[in-house]
């Protein structure tokens, strides 16, 4: 793998995850709407419904928005090449021990 086929490869990982990490944010903005507005409801039983709901949408976007941003700030390290082995590695597979 040259240098162009890495950069190639870091810019499209780059790309990804900005979209993935734009898509994440857009859900986490619409549950904090979707949250105000079950403060409007009249209803109990729609009230805690639609709060809880969006309180899991808000959570599970904010987790996934932060790790597409530390995704985005450290690039992924590239591994040892083909042929090589692992500074740790002497060879031997490993073993359970109980």
């Amino acid at each position: 793998m040259d240098q162009s086929d890495r950069s190639k490869a870091t810019l499209i990982h780059r790309v990804k995850h900005i979209v993935l990490l734009l898509a994440s944010l857009f859900f986490l903005a619409f549950g904090i709407q979707v949250l105000c507005l079950a403060y409007q409801l009249n209803d109990p039983f729609a009230f805690v419904m639609t709060f809880f709901a969006s309180n899991l949408m808000i959570l599970i976007s904010a987790v996934l928005a932060l790790g597409f941003a530390l995704k985005l700030r450290r690039p992924k390290q590239p591994g040892p090449q083909q042929g090589q082995s692992h500074p740790d590695d002497d060879g031997v597979p490993p073993h359970d021990t109980l």
